[in-house]
């Protein structure tokens, strides 16, 4: 290369080397300065512990109500037992009536355990949303909003959140989005629909054979199909507490897993770094390479920065701001 900047060979100017990216801080990120504690890292995803472990915690006590709520169906079944075994004998009734308030008492304290684990796990998951965004923006199918608009739209709440699961398992999956496992995912959720429904059909016998009994006032052998029948709906809806168990287990085991990729994720840093003198398209797809820089080539004067698609600053000039390594991330959280 001759003292003016041109190539001895082909003639063309040689361009200097373009300042490179600033690596990606290992996480933990680095909060913002004058951030308050517990603030967003930079980066622009969340990976705070708390509501992980509060939501496990919360998961496990679920297991532990479902399982007071199984023995109190046990018990039911059983006083329905004596009934038809001894007829409707006072110490029968009033062991049907003990089993009956034991299990109100315990379907009381899981409804509470219940209330406050949904609260967190839509706070959960609708952080597990924005981080997917931050990943892999414009990939995902619905907004962030129905990340808990969602679990509580009749109908829709079939299907909607199981999309969005399986949006964000692609948008974290360290390695790409064909290699996202979601086999744990598809097994909790199966298992969800599977006892919810079974539980529906079980209350919904239950209540059609308390009512029968109630109506008729006769003796024990003229109601002795529709006491059988209340045993049918116990045992159905036991069915569908063990079910739930199971469910709970494997929601438990999906927060582990997910939070765990989210965080191999944010190591990985981003799929596709940015061109060299330029900054990286808007609205790129997740893992598509990067677009050359417009401007670059031998036709440049030496010492001029290339041009920057769109008319913005090329990257690393003075007075721009570094490059976030996850996109711009979610809006307004």
């Amino acid at each position: 290369m001759g003292h003016d900047g041109r190539c001895a060979a082909c003639g063309a100017y040689q361009q200097p080397a373009a300042p490179m990216a600033a690596a990606v801080p290992p996480y933990p990120y680095p909060a913002a300065p004058g951030a308050m504690p517990g603030a967003m890292p930079v980066g622009g995803v969340d990976l705070r512990r708390g509501v992980r472990i509060t939501l496990t915690v919360l998961l496990s006590v679920v297991m532990a109500a479902l399982l007071l709520l199984i023995a109190a169906r046990g018990q039911q079944r059983e006083a329905v037992d004596v009934l038809l075994r001894d007829g409707a004998t006072s110490a029968a009734l009033e062991q049907a009536d003990d089993a009956d308030d034991f299990y109100a008492g315990m379907m009381v304290l899981y409804v509470l355990v219940f209330i406050a684990t949904a609260v967190l796990w839509v706070i959960w998951f609708r952080r597990m949303r924005l981080n997917a965004e931050a990943f892999a923006p414009g990939t995902h199918r619905f907004g962030s909003g129905w990340a808990v608009g969602s679990w509580f739209t009749p109908v829709v709440n079939l299907w909607f959140p199981k999309q969005m699961a399986n949006d964000i398992y692609r948008a974290s999956a360290p390695a790409g989005p064909q290699s996202a496992p979601k086999g744990l995912l598809n097994a909790w959720w199966v298992l969800w629909l599977a006892a919810s429904g079974f539980s529906f059909v079980g209350s919904a016998m239950y209540s059609v054979a308390e009512r029968k009994l109630e109506s008729r006032h006769t003796s024990l052998d003229s109601v002795r199909d529709d006491i059988q029948a209340l045993k049918t709906a116990l045992s159905v809806s036991t069915l569908a507490l063990l079910l739930y168990v199971v469910a709970a287990l494997l929601a438990l085991l999906v927060v582990r897993q997910l939070t765990r990729m989210q965080e191999q994720r944010a190591l990985a840093g981003p799929q596709a770094a940015p061109p060299m003198g330029g900054m990286p398209m808007a609205g790129m797809p997740y893992g598509a390479p990067a677009a050359p820089a417009a401007g670059w080539g031998p036709q440049q004067p030496p010492h001029q920065p290339p041009a920057s698609p769109y008319g913005q600053p090329p990257y690393g000039a003075p007075g721009t701001a570094p490059q976030n390594p996850f996109g711009n991330g979610p809006q307004g959280y």
